[in-house]
């Protein structure tokens, strides 16, 4: 008897701990931490990039240490131009963010358009500096 009993109590612990690695694995949005920045809740899968953002009336461009990246132009990267306007000293400013999203081919290359090839659509917004970055180039006009 006591042999049937403890065949049952391993087939049980076995189980149950089959059940509860399937339930960790089927809902992913579980795996969130909360951001030091704002308190914003972010997926920790999603990469982090940081550059320097630009936004102005034909596009948007995200450009960091080893890359340049086109914008996708919805509410979030809206958002994030209204965040920078107000640091930027005149229109060409870039100004340094952090923000997390997911980098994609530019559809509009395939469909003979010009632009960057891969854009970067933003999800969250995680930092936005107090100061504009320095300019590479100054260009001066000399009257």
């Amino acid at each position: 008897m006591k042999k049937i009993f403890y065949l049952f109590l391993i087939a049980t612990i076995t189980f149950s701990c089959n059940n509860s690695e399937k339930k960790n694995s089927e809902n992913p949005d579980e795996n969130t931490e909360i951001s030091a920045e704002g308190g914003n809740v972010v997926d920790v899968r999603m990469p982090v990039y940081r550059g320097e953002f630009i936004f102005t009336d034909e596009a948007a461009v995200l450009k960091g240490k080893n890359f340049v990246y086109g914008v996708v132009i919805d509410t979030v990267a809206r958002e994030l131009a209204a965040r920078v306007a107000p640091i930027k000293k005149d229109e060409f400013d870039m100004v340094p963010v952090v923000v997390t999203g997911i980098v994609s081919p530019n559809p509009a290359l395939s469909e003979g358009k010009e632009g960057w090839e891969e854009v970067i659509t933003i999800k969250n917004i995680l930092n936005v500096s107090a100061k504009p970055a320095e300019a590479d180039v100054k260009i001066e006009d000399k009257n």
